[in-house]
């Protein structure tokens, strides 16, 4: 079922802003608030039967103007052309005396409430699928990122170990060729000692 929908405003930076919204809280969701600015007092429910139509016409979606004016509300709207007059004002704080609004000059649709009810879901519906798309491309690149990364890692792994064989290969052939020109040392040893032998006998003879 359709959630009831609100008019909300406030003003953020240079821009008054409105939206209709089931709750405060979906509103300062959608405005990116990261305080309660009504319990600040620097947002409100709107009265203003304006207001009201431009946001039920786009329910869900932020609507700006220029702060301070009172020009409509729109999704893109201009910078104010005087940015030297001061700060931005806020709405007023809302009287604790009295809560009564004053009576809109429109009669109410609840045709149109129940259409801008439906429109907000589809909208909410919407920003959803946009962020699970968003979501699944940021999960499909850490996916991609992670892959290369295993690739890479394997590559060394790999390479890390036909090394360590070649190296292995190297030393036992090295090792092979100490023990052989050991065995030669000793051998040549022999003959030599075999063959001064000889001579010293060859030089003796008469």
């Amino acid at each position: 079922m359709a959630r009831k929908l609100k008019t909300y405003q406030t003003s953020l930076g240079f821009f008054d802003l409105a939206i209709a919204a089931p709750s405060m809280k979906a509103a300062l969701e959608a405005w990116g608030a990261d305080s309660n600015l009504f319990h600040q007092g620097a947002a409100k429910e709107s009265d203003d039967p304006d207001v009201i139509a431009a946001t039920m016409a786009k329910p869900g979606v932020v609507l700006r103007r220029p702060v301070g004016s009172s020009g409509s509300f729109k999704e893109h709207a201009e910078l104010p052309t005087d940015l030297g007059g001061g700060k931005p004002t806020k709405p007023a704080r809302k009287s604790k005396g009295s809560k009564a609004k004053k009576p809109s000059s429109r009669p109410v649709d609840k045709a149109a409430e129940r259409q801008a009810a439906l429109d907000y879901d589809r909208e909410e519906r919407r920003r959803e699928l946009e962020r699970a798309r968003e979501e699944a491309s940021r999960e499909k690149e850490r996916e991609r990122r992670q892959e290369a990364v295993d690739k890479a890692q394997a590559a060394l792994d790999k390479a890390e170990r036909e090394h360590a064989e070649r190296a292995a290969t190297i030393q036992a052939e090295v090792e092979a060729l100490e023990t052989r020109s050991q065995a030669e040392e000793a051998r040549w040893e022999k003959e030599k000692a075999r063959l001064e032998a000889a001579l010293r006998r060859a030089r003796a003879s008469p």
